[in-house]
């Protein structure tokens, strides 16, 4: 991602920060390239552990032609899905963490590699931001399909042929 699609969603992600023009600064000046933005205003996000999180992003881009921004940290044990500002404080899921008004996200800038967290699906800089009803539904989707899986495989090991 480069050019005006880099300048489009860093204009839009620096836009959730208290002073835009510093965090702009700060973080074309961090070596880590990666700054603290407020969750709340203009996003929340829903974090999801690894083992859900991909199978749901593979669902979910299959679903959509391309969902909001994707977060990930680096050994994917965690993934970050922004989604419309007060849906942290509503969702109800075991094991989804809500970041929503009063907490901080750790961004990478976009397009930018870091030794941390990156993104999956970077910002388009238009505001796109994935709907929670087609989250959940991905999510049940993968869920389910990963519990048909580990049952088919308990049931073939389970099974013995008659002597």
């Amino acid at each position: 991602m480069t050019g005006p699609e880099t300048k489009a969603a860093v204009a839009w992600l620096t836009s959730a920060a208290p002073d835009p023009g510093a965090c702009r600064w700060q973080w074309e000046r961090d070596p880590r390239g990666t700054v603290l933005l407020p969750a709340g205003r203009r996003w929340d996000v829903l974090i999801l552990p690894g083992g859900l999180g991909r199978p749901t992003l593979d669902v979910l881009t299959r679903l959509v032609d391309r969902p909001g921004p994707v977060l990930g940290d680096s050994a994917d044990a965690r993934m970050g899905f922004f989604v419309p500002p007060g849906t942290a404080s509503r969702w109800i899921g075991t094991g989804v963490r809500g970041c929503g008004w009063g907490a901080w996200i750790v961004v990478p800038y976009p397009g930018r590699a870091t030794g941390g967290v990156r993104w999956l699906i970077p910002p388009d800089g238009s505001g796109t931001l994935t709907d929670p009803a087609l989250l959940e539904l991905a999510m049940h989707e993968a869920a389910g399909a990963a519990a048909r899986g580990a049952r088919d495989d308990r049931g073939a090991r389970e099974w013995r042929p008659e002597r």
